[in-house]
């Protein structure tokens, strides 16, 4: 399947999608809205299937990330570092991210679902950050993952999972396998639901081509060319500038070692797919130790989502100027903080991102019939931008990998090209 680079180019995902839209773009041109009643519950059930794994998936996916570090005073350390520079980087993606939407402004006059501003929610976001703060924390967690409360659900996540890591060995280790068990489930029912991501497009775009018409594609590629510009300004520059001001590293060296890793992490969309060829290349030709690289590199692919937060922030965004809302400061900072949080919840599996996407959209209270047709569309073109945010994702995760081996007074890190 997906994976498998010797497939034939009708069995690739990228390819199906492709086809799925053009097909759809001509059959909603050439029917109508007629065509776009009888299809339409397509895509809504492919967008409910996406809903039903959001919150099972975050809570493995965190929890066996987080708690897989295990314990002890040193080992701490190397947990603190490693969080800080996740964290770290993931806010400067998430940044760039709302720098980028706010000066390309993709979905300004955008017609992608013909809806009336008058018919459209109104948002709902926290009066201050100490409101903010205290909504953070959930009051009952089994009642904010009834509620999709994601924002206090990944909260008791994290610090579950650090509780977790805590614990001594015999008691932690059959936790860790249970959670780490769920997790892999997760990820295989959603690779599954992923499958169907051609159909879905297929019917998403055919209700958005009859309904609209053309009009769309102009917006949508202008979104486009704003998750690719976020995206390479932070994987030339942003992460660059972090491995020379934090790890004295030549970002050139780091670069041409982390070449086979990063093609296939682009071929495959799957950090987690990568992660074998990762951890060989980071301790073979980066030269980081196995400690280091075991510790940071398995937990980087759970929780360090440095492309999926460029797009989590602008594309929240994009939907909220496509519906026609002038987002304040204050609802701008959520959304970056909440994108921040999100692309810790992000599987390793391919447009994991699509699903988490609705996180950030619920946490300013924007959801509804044409949010889903605007995600949908998004849907469709996502797959080449898939492909580039995986590999600045794996690139993210290998400079800190070197980054903390040298900060832990490892020398030979990124010394040579081999």
């Amino acid at each position: 399947m997906e994976h498998n680079p010797e497939a034939p180019w009708y069995r690739r995902l990228h390819w199906q999608v492709l086809i799925a839209m053009v097909l759809g773009a001509l059959v909603g041109a050439q029917f109508g809205e007629p065509v776009a009643d009888r299809v339409g519950w397509i895509g809504d059930l492919f967008m409910k299937l996406l809903r039903m794994i959001i919150v099972p998936l975050v809570l493995t996916s965190i929890i066996s990330g987080v708690a897989s570090v295990g314990g002890g005073r040193s080992l701490g350390r190397l947990f603190g570092k490693t969080m800080g520079y996740y964290v770290l980087t993931s806010f400067f993606a998430a940044f760039v991210g709302l720098l980028m939407v706010n000066l390309i402004r993709p979905g300004v006059g955008a017609n992608l679902t013909g809806a009336d501003r008058q018919e459209l929610p109104e948002l709902s976001t926290p009066d201050s950050p100490v409101q903010l703060l205290l909504d953070i924390v959930p009051q009952n967690v089994v009642q904010a993952a009834a509620s999709a409360d994601m924002l206090a659900l990944i909260f008791f996540c994290i610090v579950f999972g650090a509780a977790l890591s805590t614990l001594p060995d015999k008691t932690r280790e059959p936790l860790v396998q249970f959670f780490d068990a769920l997790f892999q489930v997760m990820m295989n029912l959603t690779s599954g639901i992923i499958k169907f991501l051609p159909i879905g497009v297929f019917a998403l775009i055919t209700r958005m081509v009859a309904t609209t018409g053309f009009d769309a594609f102009r917006p949508l590629a202008m979104y486009a060319l704003t998750i690719f510009s976020g995206v390479t300004i932070h994987f030339l520059f942003t992460l660059p500038i972090l491995l020379i001001v934090l790890g004295r590293i030549s970002p050139r060296i780091h670069f041409a070692n982390m070449r086979e890793p990063l093609l296939i992490a682009f071929s495959t969309s799957s950090s987690g797919a990568t992660l074998p060829v990762t951890m060989k290349v980071v301790e073979e030709k980066v030269g980081v130790s196995n400690k280091i690289a075991a510790f940071i590199l398995p937990m980087g692919a759970t929780v360090n989502m440095d492309g999926t937060a460029v797009f989590e922030c602008a594309g929240a965004l994009f939907i909220a100027q496509a519906l026609g809302f002038d987002l304040t400061i204050m609802q701008q900072g959520i959304v970056v903080l909440v994108a921040l949080l999100a692309s810790i919840g992000a599987a390793a599996v391919p447009s994991a991102g699509l699903v988490v996407i609705f996180i950030v959209l619920e946490a300013i209270g924007l959801e509804g019939p044409d949010v889903n047709v605007i995600v949908g569309s998004m849907l469709a073109i996502d797959r080449p931008l898939d492909m580039y945010r995986t590999a600045v994702n794996i690139f993210s995760d290998s400079c800190g990998a070197a980054i903390i081996a040298r900060s832990e007074g490892e020398t030979g890190v990124d010394t040579e090209i081999r």
